[in-house]
């Protein structure tokens, strides 16, 4: 499904953009028709035929449209409806990016939205030729990276990080590591000081992107594995559980599975945009 995986080379582009990506579902995928996405603290650009359709379900909320579209940071669960052949062309930015990038958030962070955009408005260029990016995306990853730092350094050079998105980077670069009590005393500011920053330009508490961050690694993890090589006692204590029924409870909490039902089933897709390189089930 996941066709590559591309970080920018130009030093613009790199302060907002974590990597480019590339899937495609062809007729005779069989990848699931009606995966799921897990919450992800990252804002995607998707670029997609203009009259390619898409659908994101949430709760009953259904989000759906033709075309290129922005799917905001979302802490809910999204069910994906792929039953149909499609490509997606994605800029997945880095988590706190889209606060700089006024073009999307003139005011708050948005959170759990999709939303149609206009490509050649946003880039202010009336000849860029979508399809043909598709083609060259298709062909070869390295090439469709060089188009999209070109095509986007023109239109992200205008934004600065301000005083809190800087302090919001340093603290994703430890939060996986640090304990949140912590997290202000490392950085030397107050706790207060950074819960707010990280709230102002995330729309996240530290605590939920640090929960989001734990559950992909996990699946990945589990992605990894063979189901009968699972130890969910082993699982538990390498991502940071007291015990087994604690991490029974976080995911189900998360993915309304229990662990065993998950295991034989594994619909889930890690981080689809811009993720890992594969979801292919292993039985």
């Amino acid at each position: 499904m996941i066709q590559w995986l591309q970080q920018p080379k130009c030093p613009v582009v790199s302060t907002f953009v974590e990597c480019y990506w590339l899937i495609e579902r062809l007729d005779d995928s069989g990848s699931f028709q009606f995966p799921k996405l897990n919450p992800d603290p990252s804002g995607h650009l998707i670029i997609s035929p203009k009259n390619q359709e898409y659908s994101y379900e949430s709760g009953g909320d259904l989000a759906r449209g033709v075309g290129c579209h922005l799917l905001f940071p979302h802490l809910q669960t999204l069910h994906l409806d792929h039953t149909k052949p499609f490509v997606h062309l994605g800029v997945k930015f880095k988590v706190g990016a889209l606060y700089s990038i006024k073009s999307f958030t003139p005011k708050h962070p948005i959170l759990d939205r999709v939303t149609s955009v206009d490509m050649h408005s946003l880039l202010g260029n009336g000849e860029l030729d979508i399809l043909n990016l598709l083609f060259i995306a298709r062909q070869d990853g390295a090439m469709c990276r060089d188009q999209l730092d070109g095509l986007l350094m023109l239109w992200l050079s205008q934004f600065q990080k301000d005083k809190y998105s800087k302090l919001v980077s340093r603290a994703l670069e430890v939060i996986d590591e640090t304990a949140i009590a912590k997290l202000g005393d490392k950085l030397h500011c107050t706790q207060r000081t950074l819960e707010r920053a990280f709230n102002r330009v995330t729309g996240f508490t530290l605590k939920q992107c640090q929960s989001m961050n734990r559950l992909e690694a996990m699946l990945e993890h589990l992605y990894s594995l063979h189901k009968d090589e699972i130890d969910w006692v082993e699982i538990a204590f390498k991502f940071g559980f007291s015990d087994q029924p604690h991490l029974i409870r976080y995911l189900k909490a998360h993915l309304g599975l229990t662990p065993n039902t998950y295991a034989n089933k594994r619909n889930l897709t890690i981080d689809l945009y811009g993720g890992v390189s594969t979801h292919v089930t292993k039985v």
